[in-house]
């Protein structure tokens, strides 16, 4: 699972890049012409990539096979060796493989990771390597988001907005107006009181929430970073560079998380909901509005449906038939909407050795290869992502999604004002915002949610080590 212009941008943008040379529909848009030449000219040489790769969709993984088989088929000299890796483990394991100085030569990480991995001197700059070919066969606005400064490494999969996602049945029991939160959105406030009216007890027993997220284990940073973007605070970083998170937006946001918890509409042990745990609460009625949802969720959800209706016993046990509806996250403070968009995507390393240009060339079409045509098209529709390639968008013509038209409407609503690609943030600052991040933000996080800390102690701690970390001219002080 992507930051971007404005609804209206990216459209221009996306015409405007339809006139430039179309790259053919399938994965074999820059693949060389080896039609041509002299009969005698030599074979080219033989080539493995590696590639380090999490269950990107539901059926991703169970394609590796085949993906191997047609790379290998579209280069008969190149070999595509795929590693597969779970979410849980796949930092652990691109981590181990770089600080041995070996690592894949593709792995599948998120685009706020590439500063991490750059000021590590790890990543491989493409941007002499690729194609204008495969440049004119993205949409624009999804590709700054590989982009760090002058250096491309690697290209997105797609780009999803992060929202909430409610029980239809449940939203319009309690009386929620869901068409005009998806084309108007809401605020903090609003958001509140009616998460309110969600919640279903049975003496002092809950037995439905009205919202819960997952805050743990890997996603133990997505919940504060998805609000802070509505609340004025879209990056780590001003555009003039000053540290944001500590504003006094922050600390607002900050205790409206505490509030929720203290309202009972979300659950007292909500540190310990992990991704797995969240899901299966919705899917069994345990909550109106989980988050953060993906446009993947209504299709596990459909799925989830069919499973129940034909008496499948692999559905979630307990589970009950829902409608999914996309939900935008609530504003604060009266600040404009920012949706937190996630682009994640194929990013190309290197060894402690500068590879030959040879190997940097197959890697770059192996990376292509895997972002592009009929497999992204595969995946992505898997996920109910929008395709961002003309190739991607070509391959998907002949494949069905069944998707809830107003949901679509909704994603393309929250992508009208998501948040730009900030590639203007130097590595060596956003390093070290996910150092902040990893060793402060996230663990003052959740013991704020497991209310041993409150908001005030957190936000000054944040903003202690921001100035250790920026100086007080480096941080925004308001």
């Amino acid at each position: 699972m992507r930051k971007m212009h404005v609804l209206a941008s990216v459209l221009a943008f996306t015409m405007s890049i339809g006139l430039l040379t179309a790259c053919g529909s399938g994965n074999n848009a820059a693949a060389p012409n080896n039609s041509g030449g002299s009969a005698n000219a030599p074979a080219e040489a033989k080539d493995t990539i590696t590639a380090l790769l999490p269950p990107v969709s539901g059926n991703f993984q169970s394609r590796f096979e085949q993906m191997e088989k047609d790379f290998n088929a579209l280069y008969p000299n190149l070999t595509l060796k795929i590693e597969p890796a779970s979410w849980e483990d796949m930092t652990q394991k691109l981590d181990t493989q770089v600080n041995a100085g070996s690592p894949p030569d593709i792995a599948f990480i998120g685009s706020d990771g590439i500063s991490k991995y750059v000021q590590q001197g790890m990543l491989m700059d493409i941007t002499d390597t690729v194609t204008p070919e495969m440049i004119a066969d993205y949409d624009p606005a999804p590709l700054e988001y590989m982009k760090k400064a002058d250096g491309l490494y690697g290209f997105p999969a797609y780009m999803e907005v992060h929202a909430l996602g409610g029980n239809k049945q449940f939203l319009e029991e309690a009386g929620i107006d869901w068409k005009s939160v998806q084309q108007n959105g809401w605020t903090y406030e609003e958001f509140r009181e009616a998460i309110k009216k969600g919640v279903v007890k049975e003496g002092d027993t809950t037995k439905r929430y009205g919202f819960v997220f997952a805050t743990s284990g890997v996603t133990a940073k997505d919940y504060l970073n998805i609000l802070i973007k509505n609340a004025g605070m879209p990056a780590a970083f001003t555009k003039d560079l000053k540290f944001a998170y500590t504003s006094k937006n922050y600390l607002e946001v900050l205790k409206a998380v505490r509030q929720l918890i203290d309202d009972g509409s979300m659950p007292k042990e909500l540190s310990s909901v992990d991704a797995g745990k969240r899901w299966n609460m919705f899917l069994t009625g345990q909550t109106m509005i989980t988050g953060k949802g993906l446009a993947t969720f209504e299709n596990s959800a459909n799925q989830n449906n069919e499973k129940l209706k034909a008496n499948d016993g692999s559905a979630v046990a307990g589970s009950i038939p829902v409608e999914y509806i996309v939900l935008p996250v609530p504003t604060f403070l009266g600040q404009e909407p920012i949706s937190s968009t996630v682009v994640d995507g194929y990013v190309t390393f290197r060894g402690k050795k500068e590879p030959t240009a040879e190997h940097k060339a197959n890697v770059v079409k192996a990376a292509y290869f895997l972002a592009s045509g009929k497999v992204a098209a595969t995946t992505n529709n898997d996920l109910f992502a929008a395709h961002i390639t003309k190739s991607g968008r070509e391959a998907a013509k002949e494949m069905t999604v069944n998707r809830n038209p107003d949901n679509v409407a909704a994603v393309e609503t929250l992508l009208s004002h998501a948040n730009p690609a900030r590639p203007d943030i130097p590595v060596e600052l956003g390093a070290q915002a996910i150092k902040l991040e990893d060793e402060v933000i996230i663990p003052k996080l959740q013991a704020l949610l497991a209310d041993e800390i409150t908001p005030e102690e957190m936000y000054e701690a944040v903003k202690s080590e921001a100035i250790k970390l920026f100086g007080e001219d480096g941080v925004v002080i308001d």
